[in-house]
């Protein structure tokens, strides 16, 4: 893998339940909304689940996800391809928290932020 050793963690307050987090965060019919126009790999399942492993792909670049744990309040991805690492989320009651670490050539701590910043205008919607 070529590029450069990148860490981001970000916590950000939301307007949603752990409920309404965990759909956001596990249901592919949910995610694929607010991280558009990045494509996932089909068929996925109705919910993540562990072990499952699909691809997303911006333009060219394509990132392999393992999930690797999963439940009520976080779930956790391997990733290969593009970023060499790990995507971890933790979600309660009004707040989110992400932490993605990995080698790569991409610009993490934009991408992490604005993922963020997408996923927090969804849940206000």
């Amino acid at each position: 893998m070529f590029g450069t050793f990148q860490q981001c963690h970000l916590r950000i307050e939301v307007e949603a339940t752990v409920a309404q987090l965990s759909r956001s965060l596990l249901q592919p019919e949910s995610f694929s909304k607010w991280l558009a126009p990045q494509r996932f790999s089909e068929p996925l399942p109705s919910q993540l689940e562990t072990g499952i492993v699909y691809s997303s792909a911006f333009g060219p670049i394509e990132i392999t996800h393992q999930v690797e744990l999963v439940d009520d309040h976080q779930l956790k991805l391997l990733l290969s391809g593009a970023v060499d690492g790990f995507h971890h989320w933790q979600w309660g009651d009004g707040w989110v928290q992400s932490r993605l670490e990995g080698i790569s050539m991409l610009p993490l701590s934009l991408v992490h932020s604005a993922s963020l910043l997408r996923l927090q205008q969804h849940l206000k919607a």
